[in-house]
């Protein structure tokens, strides 16, 4: 069942992590022990944990001397094909120190929106927990196309939430939690609580922001927030460098209330057999 504040995260049974490109490329890719050791130690106490990574196409970038983040899409798509595997060894590398694995599940638009893919998915995904293993999904950018997209990993998080039925959402940003405003503005006051079914239109979170290494900002975390509390599942926004604390259940960040009267799936109905693996 989902957390219904944020102390409850720390006793969750199951919950979604999603880290976005910044946070993990660059000169911040060190961040990586410090997320794995937060995720290993929510393991550690029984919470099962699906990542949800950005940072495929940004990891490439310095590696195939791209000075910025592609606008073409077949640079996007090798660039993606290299980073993503340069960016799942720097998680199992890490991981290894706990004697965990990491397994790859890379998911496109169209794959959430047919039933039979949504249902292997979903299995997968569950098989994944059941055995141990860290799941780490992404978009699988290799194969995308600019109209059949996410859009954001945020979007993509709040999605596999919902499908697996986790009870809780952690969305990890550069700051410690939304505002009103843009941060920089004089006013911005720091956002502790959104009740489920505000609004909104008294926060100015601005436009999305697209940067040489991503896409994202406090727009799309706070669309995805909305579309997964709206399954029932309570959402987390704060910093990457909070990710333990806010595994722990402390009282930070940017609380977004689950529906009440929505319940998420528990993720562990048996699905019948689609398809082949």
């Amino acid at each position: 069942m989902s957390v219904h504040d944020r102390s409850g995260i720390a006793g969750a049974r199951r919950v979604v992590v999603k880290v976005g490109s910044s946070s993990i490329s660059g000169d911040n890719h060190h961040r990586i022990e410090s997320i794995v050791d937060a995720l290993a130690a929510a393991h550690a106490r029984g919470t099962q944990v699906v990542l949800v990574s950005s940072g495929a196409i940004a990891t490439a970038l310095p590696l195939l001397n791209l000075a910025g983040r592609p606008s073409d899409l077949a640079t996007q798509q090798a660039a993606a094909a290299v980073g993503q595997n340069v960016l799942m060894w720097r998680y199992q590398t890490t991981l290894e120190r706990y004697g965990l694995l990491a397994g790859q599940v890379l998911l496109t638009a169209g794959d959430l929106e047919n039933a039979a893919h949504r249902a292997n998915a979903r299995r997968a995904v569950d098989r994944l927990l059941g055995l141990g293993v860290l799941p780490i999904v992404n978009e699988n950018d290799t194969v995308a196309t600019h109209e059949i997209r996410f859009g954001d990993n945020d979007r993509l998080a709040a999605l596999v939430a919902e499908l697996i039925g986790a009870d809780a959402l952690i969305l990890l940003s550069d700051i410690a939690s939304l505002y009103t405003r843009p941060p920089s503005e004089p006013g911005a006051e720091a956002i502790h609580t959104v009740p489920f079914g505000d609004d909104l239109t008294r926060f100015e979170f601005g436009s999305v922001v697209v940067n040489s290494v991503g896409t994202g900002g406090a727009a799309t975390k706070a669309s995805a927030a909305r579309l997964a509390a709206a399954s029932g599942i309570g959402v987390l926004v704060t910093s990457a460098d909070l990710v333990e604390q806010a595994l722990a259940g402390e009282d930070i960040g940017t609380w977004f209330a689950p529906n009440p009267e929505t319940p998420p799936r528990t993720g562990t109905t048996p699905l019948p057999a689609v398809g082949s693996a």
